[in-house]
C-alpha cells in the first residue's frame, strides 16, 4: 500500500541524479538551491542524509526535503 503523503515521480530512464530529481519534483528552483540544501544536510535519500548532488537514484528510492517526500517510479 502506498503512502498518500509521498508523491510518485515517474522517470524515463532507469536512473536519475539527485540534483535533477529535486528540480523535476519542484522541490527546488534551480541547481544552486539544490546544492545548498544538500550541502547543509537537509536532503535525505531513503531516510539517510545525502551529501552528493550526483547520487544516482533508482525507482523505489525516496527523497525527503523539508518534510516533503517523493518516491521515484518507473514510467
Amino acid at each position: 500500500m502506498s503512502n498518500p503523503e509521498i508523491e510518485e515521480i515517474p522517470i524515463r530512464d532507469d536512473m536519475i541524479r539527485l540534483g535533477q530529481l529535486l528540480k523535476l519534483a519542484n522541490l527546488v528552483e534551480d541547481g544552486v538551491e539544490a546544492t545548498e540544501l544538500i550541502k547543509n544536510g537537509l536532503v535525505k535519500v531513503n531516510g539517510e542524509i545525502e551529501e552528493r548532488r550526483g547520487r544516482q537514484l533508482h525507482p523505489g528510492d525516496t527523497v525527503t526535503v523539508s518534510g516533503q517526500s517523493v518516491r521515484i517510479a518507473a514510467s
